[in-house]
């Protein structure tokens, strides 16, 4: 199997299986509201588009950021903090963020797509082995090669597929050293929870997957054990 490593600046050239991380936080809010009764979440590229679902669609919320923090409008942010103490049993979510999003909506050769975080690393890389292995993977890394926690994601993954079994601790603590940790670590910006980062780096505490799939012209991620 072949690994390749794509940013948002080259990851539209990306095909085959495409995995797209996002670890602060985009993919480990996602997997906290699938676990808390999320029924989908729809990923879209700008505000104004994920406003003008939730107007659409049946018990639908938004979720999401700009500059990190939620815009207005949306129901919530892109705080798994937050996300972990909400009743979604049957919502829609639409979902826009600044990097995660960003990388699924450019994704546009890829054969197969997935969202990625730590809390659902095993699942992933069992899931893209077991449904329809590929010859090549390309993992998608969201917040650029400068903030190590979607990088470092990518490795672990990486090493998880060539059958290996890494210890986990020096992954968690590259996140907690990455540039957009510094923002939770902060006791001056409440509005990023240190409490995200625990979160964030609970390994596996997930057993499903997240893979996306486009239907009528919506990207549609699902949980899939």
């Amino acid at each position: 199997m072949k690994f390749n490593y794509a940013d948002l600046d080259t990851c539209h050239t990306a095909s085959g299986l495409v995995i797209v991380i996002d670890v602060l936080r985009a993919f480990s809010s996602a997997a906290y509201a699938f676990s808390r009764g999320a029924k989908d979440i729809r990923l879209v590229g700008t505000v104004d588009e994920a406003l003008v679902l939730k107007s659409r669609i049946p018990n639908a919320k938004t979720m999401g950021e700009v500059g990190g923090l939620p815009p207005e409008g949306f129901n919530f942010g892109n705080s798994p903090s937050q996300i972990v103490k909400e009743d979604l049993r049957g919502v829609s979510l639409i979902q826009r963020t600044g990097a995660g999003t960003q990388g699924v909506v450019r994704c546009v050769q890829a054969q197969a797509m997935m969202a990625a975080s730590y809390v659902v690393a095993t699942a992933t890389v069992r899931y893209a082995s077991q449904s329809d292995p590929h010859e090549e993977v390309t993992f998608v890394i969201t917040g650029g090669y400068n903030n190590d926690e979607d990088l470092s994601c990518a490795e672990y993954l990486q090493s998880l597929f060539q059958g290996k079994s890494p210890p986990t601790e020096p992954f968690i603590k590259r996140v907690y050293a990455s540039k957009d940790a510094e923002a939770h670590l902060d006791p001056n910006r409440p509005e990023f929870p240190l409490s995200d980062l625990d979160l964030c780096t609970r390994i596996d505490t997930f057993n499903f997957a997240m893979p996306i799939q486009k239907e009528q012209e919506s990207l549609i991620m699902r949980a899939i054990k």
